[in-house]
């Protein structure tokens, strides 16, 4: 298990609602044991003038799934984390419907995580890939 704490999957929805993750319809569905998974709408809000889903918004919800869940691997009380760096490549346009995401740890260590996320369509082909570098900070910062 790779959480400090047992993620609050409904606390972090109920916070995503008021930022970017709720304006995109980012949605926390499942922490595993050492996973975290979420959907995003493909809808008017999330695709490009072409009307498929924009490359922008897919990393967005890549960080958002890596920022979670770093987040909670962590001591609350003496540390928060940060992105660091984030890539991408989109290997498939999907135009309707919605994409599943999934964050998993390469590495956790006191100072940096990188994360591995991949976005799948409904038919679970894979969407984009991603690799996120969090910094692991000094300093509490309750979520």
């Amino acid at each position: 298990m790779i959480w400090h704490l047992p993620f609050p999957i409904d606390l972090v929805n109920q916070k995503g609602k008021a930022c970017a993750n709720g304006h995109l319809g980012i949605e926390i569905l499942e922490a595993g044991e050492d996973f975290l998974r979420g959907r995003m709408p493909v809808d008017p809000r999330t695709r490009q003038p072409a009307g498929v889903l924009h490359g922008g918004v897919s990393v967005a919800f890549c960080e958002t799934l890596a920022s979670w869940a770093a987040a909670y691997v962590v001591d609350p009380d003496h540390f928060h984390c940060v992105g660091q760096e984030i890539n991408a490549n989109h290997v498939r346009a999907v135009t309707s419907g919605w994409v599943h995401g999934e964050a998993r740890p390469l590495h956790i260590g006191r100072s940096s995580h990188v994360w591995e996320v991949k976005i799948y369509n409904d038919a679970g082909q894979l969407v984009c890939i991603s690799r996120v570098t969090m910094a692991v900070l000094q300093g509490s910062m309750r979520y």
